[in-house]
């Protein structure tokens, strides 16, 4: 059985996690977007035989093979850290998490590399439609690898396609399928790539204009602010519409995180947006600091029951209602799906307990109890509860997720006016006359980066106490090792990895300042 962990080794583990994936998801995005728009820089050289368009697509190529190359350092730690960090979990759901990750590594990662090869050294040997399918299949490749992840991340959030083996005590996978397919996982691939497909296009434009600000690569800078406009205002869009749907999603299988991305204490029926608001530094529960007063905010009615439910007068359960059940609108009390966890573990500690004893008859009969339909709907998709005492313990910290939400949103629609400012006016010809346009480009790239952390905050922060969502909190699936081993490996990976940011950024910077020259 899964023991649970001292919170100071729990805290280490999920710090150090936390870090590798922060540092590791400022390198994904930008090649997620920015090997799209080489393939499209190369295709309109490919079609008018420009040798501007070869020029423009050799320069950005540079800056993203900088990128990638230290992007693969960060990613494969992280990886190896399920592992050493997260034995409990990979023990517990290795069956299920460990499938879409070896098809990453296996296909798309592979196919990703072999053709990032012809893309880098292949210009002047093979042929031009040749190299640009093999820009093509990296960006697809580039792309596919993060849909394995985000099975595997979207799994998580949602569990599917499973069942339960009481021999093992482990989950395994009985339909490939539901796993692939869940609308978890769909969500989660369609609005993570749509948002690196924005950032690339920032961070295109931003250095477009920081050259037209210093007079140099005019072509190459307003030819890249065009491509760069259109792809990023059309992915804009997209990635709205992936968010709204992303929204329901959690609303149905997530209800905890979707309170806690609105500061929803109490549900109600037409339940309101809240489009800017602070929390007070009072809590309403002395118990628990994560619940807390806003001071203020700025509410449009009724758009949060639509955007949950597409119903304007539906209701959507707040914090409250989750932790205390509410019958009317069928929502059970967080102390039920704690008994009944419970039930579920004792369950499973009392037919290994038979299995140990020889006990063949009281064995086969827990198994069939284990097993049965009823068994798991009623008890066993609420495991993970069993190992809670305290309702508290439940609930997310809810003004960081509300923060981070609120925070990408609204960079993400700061992002579409940049974008229709960036085409409209070098569309007329007079962008590199709008120095305050192309300032607000340049400070735009952090911006974005911003927007992306903060994504992946109210993803992994809104979801916590769990690592499997109702199955397994984050408490039961560490690795039972040292905290001070963890400690000291987290210093020497931020040290690691802020020496690996800052080289990029030097790199980058050195290769931005020289040019498209060769």
């Amino acid at each position: 059985m899964i023991e649970i962990a001292d919170a100071s080794l729990v805290d280490w583990s999920r710090a150090q996690f936390a870090l590798t994936a922060m540092y590791h998801w400022i390198f994904v995005p930008l090649t997620l977007g920015i090997t799209f728009i080489l393939a499209f820089m190369e295709t309109l050289y490919v079609k008018t035989g420009n040798e501007e368009w070869k020029k423009i697509t050799k320069f950005w190529m540079t800056l993203f093979g900088i990128n990638f190359a230290i992007g693969v350092a960060t990613g494969i730690i992280l990886e190896f850290e399920f592992g050493t960090n997260w034995s409990n979990y990979s023990w517990f759901v290795g069956d299920i998490f460990g499938a879409p990750l070896a098809i990453e590594g296996i296909l798309a990662f592979f196919m990703e590399s072999t053709f990032i090869a012809i893309m880098f050294f292949g210009w002047n040997k093979v042929g031009k439609k040749t190299h640009l399918l093999a820009t093509w299949l990296t960006a697809i490749g580039a792309n596919l690898s993060a849909l394995w992840i985000l099975v595997a991340n979207g799994w998580m959030q949602n569990p599917v396609g499973m069942v339960f083996n009481p021999e093992t005590a482990r989950n395994e996978m009985n339909n490939f399928w539901d796993v692939l397919f869940s609308q978890t996982a769909v969500d989660k691939w369609l609005h993570v790539t749509s948002s690196g497909f924005v950032l690339a296009s920032v961070f295109v434009i931003g250095v477009s204009a920081w050259y037209l600000l210093k007079n140099r690569e005019l072509q190459l800078a307003k030819k890249s602010i065009v491509v760069a406009s259109v792809f990023g205002l059309l992915s804009s869009v997209y990635l709205v519409w992936t968010g709204d749907n992303s929204s329901r999603t959690i609303a149905n299988d997530q209800p905890m995180k979707f309170a806690a991305l609105e500061g929803l204490y109490n549900g109600s029926e037409g339940a309101g947006l809240v489009a800017i608001g602070m929390f007070s530094s009072s809590e309403t529960d002395p118990n628990n600091e994560n619940l807390k007063d806003f001071s203020m905010k700025i509410e449009i009615p009724n758009i949060l029951s639509y955007m949950a439910f597409l119903d304007w007068n539906a209701f959507v359960p707040g914090v409250n209602d989750l932790i205390n059940g509410n019958e009317k609108y069928g929502y059970m009390s967080a102390n039920e799906k704690i008994e009944r966890g419970k039930v579920a573990i004792t369950k499973l500690k009392e037919f290994k307990e038979a299995k140990k004893a020889g006990n063949d008859s009281l064995a086969t009969a827990l198994k069939t109890e284990l097993t049965s339909a009823e068994f798991q709907n009623n008890n066993f998709k609420y495991f993970g509860y069993g190992y809670f005492t305290d309702t508290n313990d439940l609930i997310p910290n809810i003004p960081l997720t509300f923060y981070s939400f609120h925070i990408m949103v609204g960079l993400g629609f700061f992002f579409i006016l940049l974008f229709i400012l960036s085409l409209v006016y070098v569309w007329k010809g007079t962008f590199e006359k709008k120095k305050w346009v192309m300032k607000l480009a340049i400070i735009s790239i952090p911006l974005v980066y911003i927007a992306q952390q903060a994504g992946w905050i109210v993803a992994e922060v809104g979801r916590q106490p769990w690592v499997v969502q109702d199955l397994m909190p984050t408490i039961s699936a560490v690795t039972k090792i040292s905290s001070g081993s963890v400690m000291l490996t987290f210093w020497l990976f931020a040290v690691l990895f802020t020496v690996l940011l800052i080289a990029e950024l030097k790199i980058m910077f050195r290769q931005i300042k020289i040019g498209s020259k060769h």
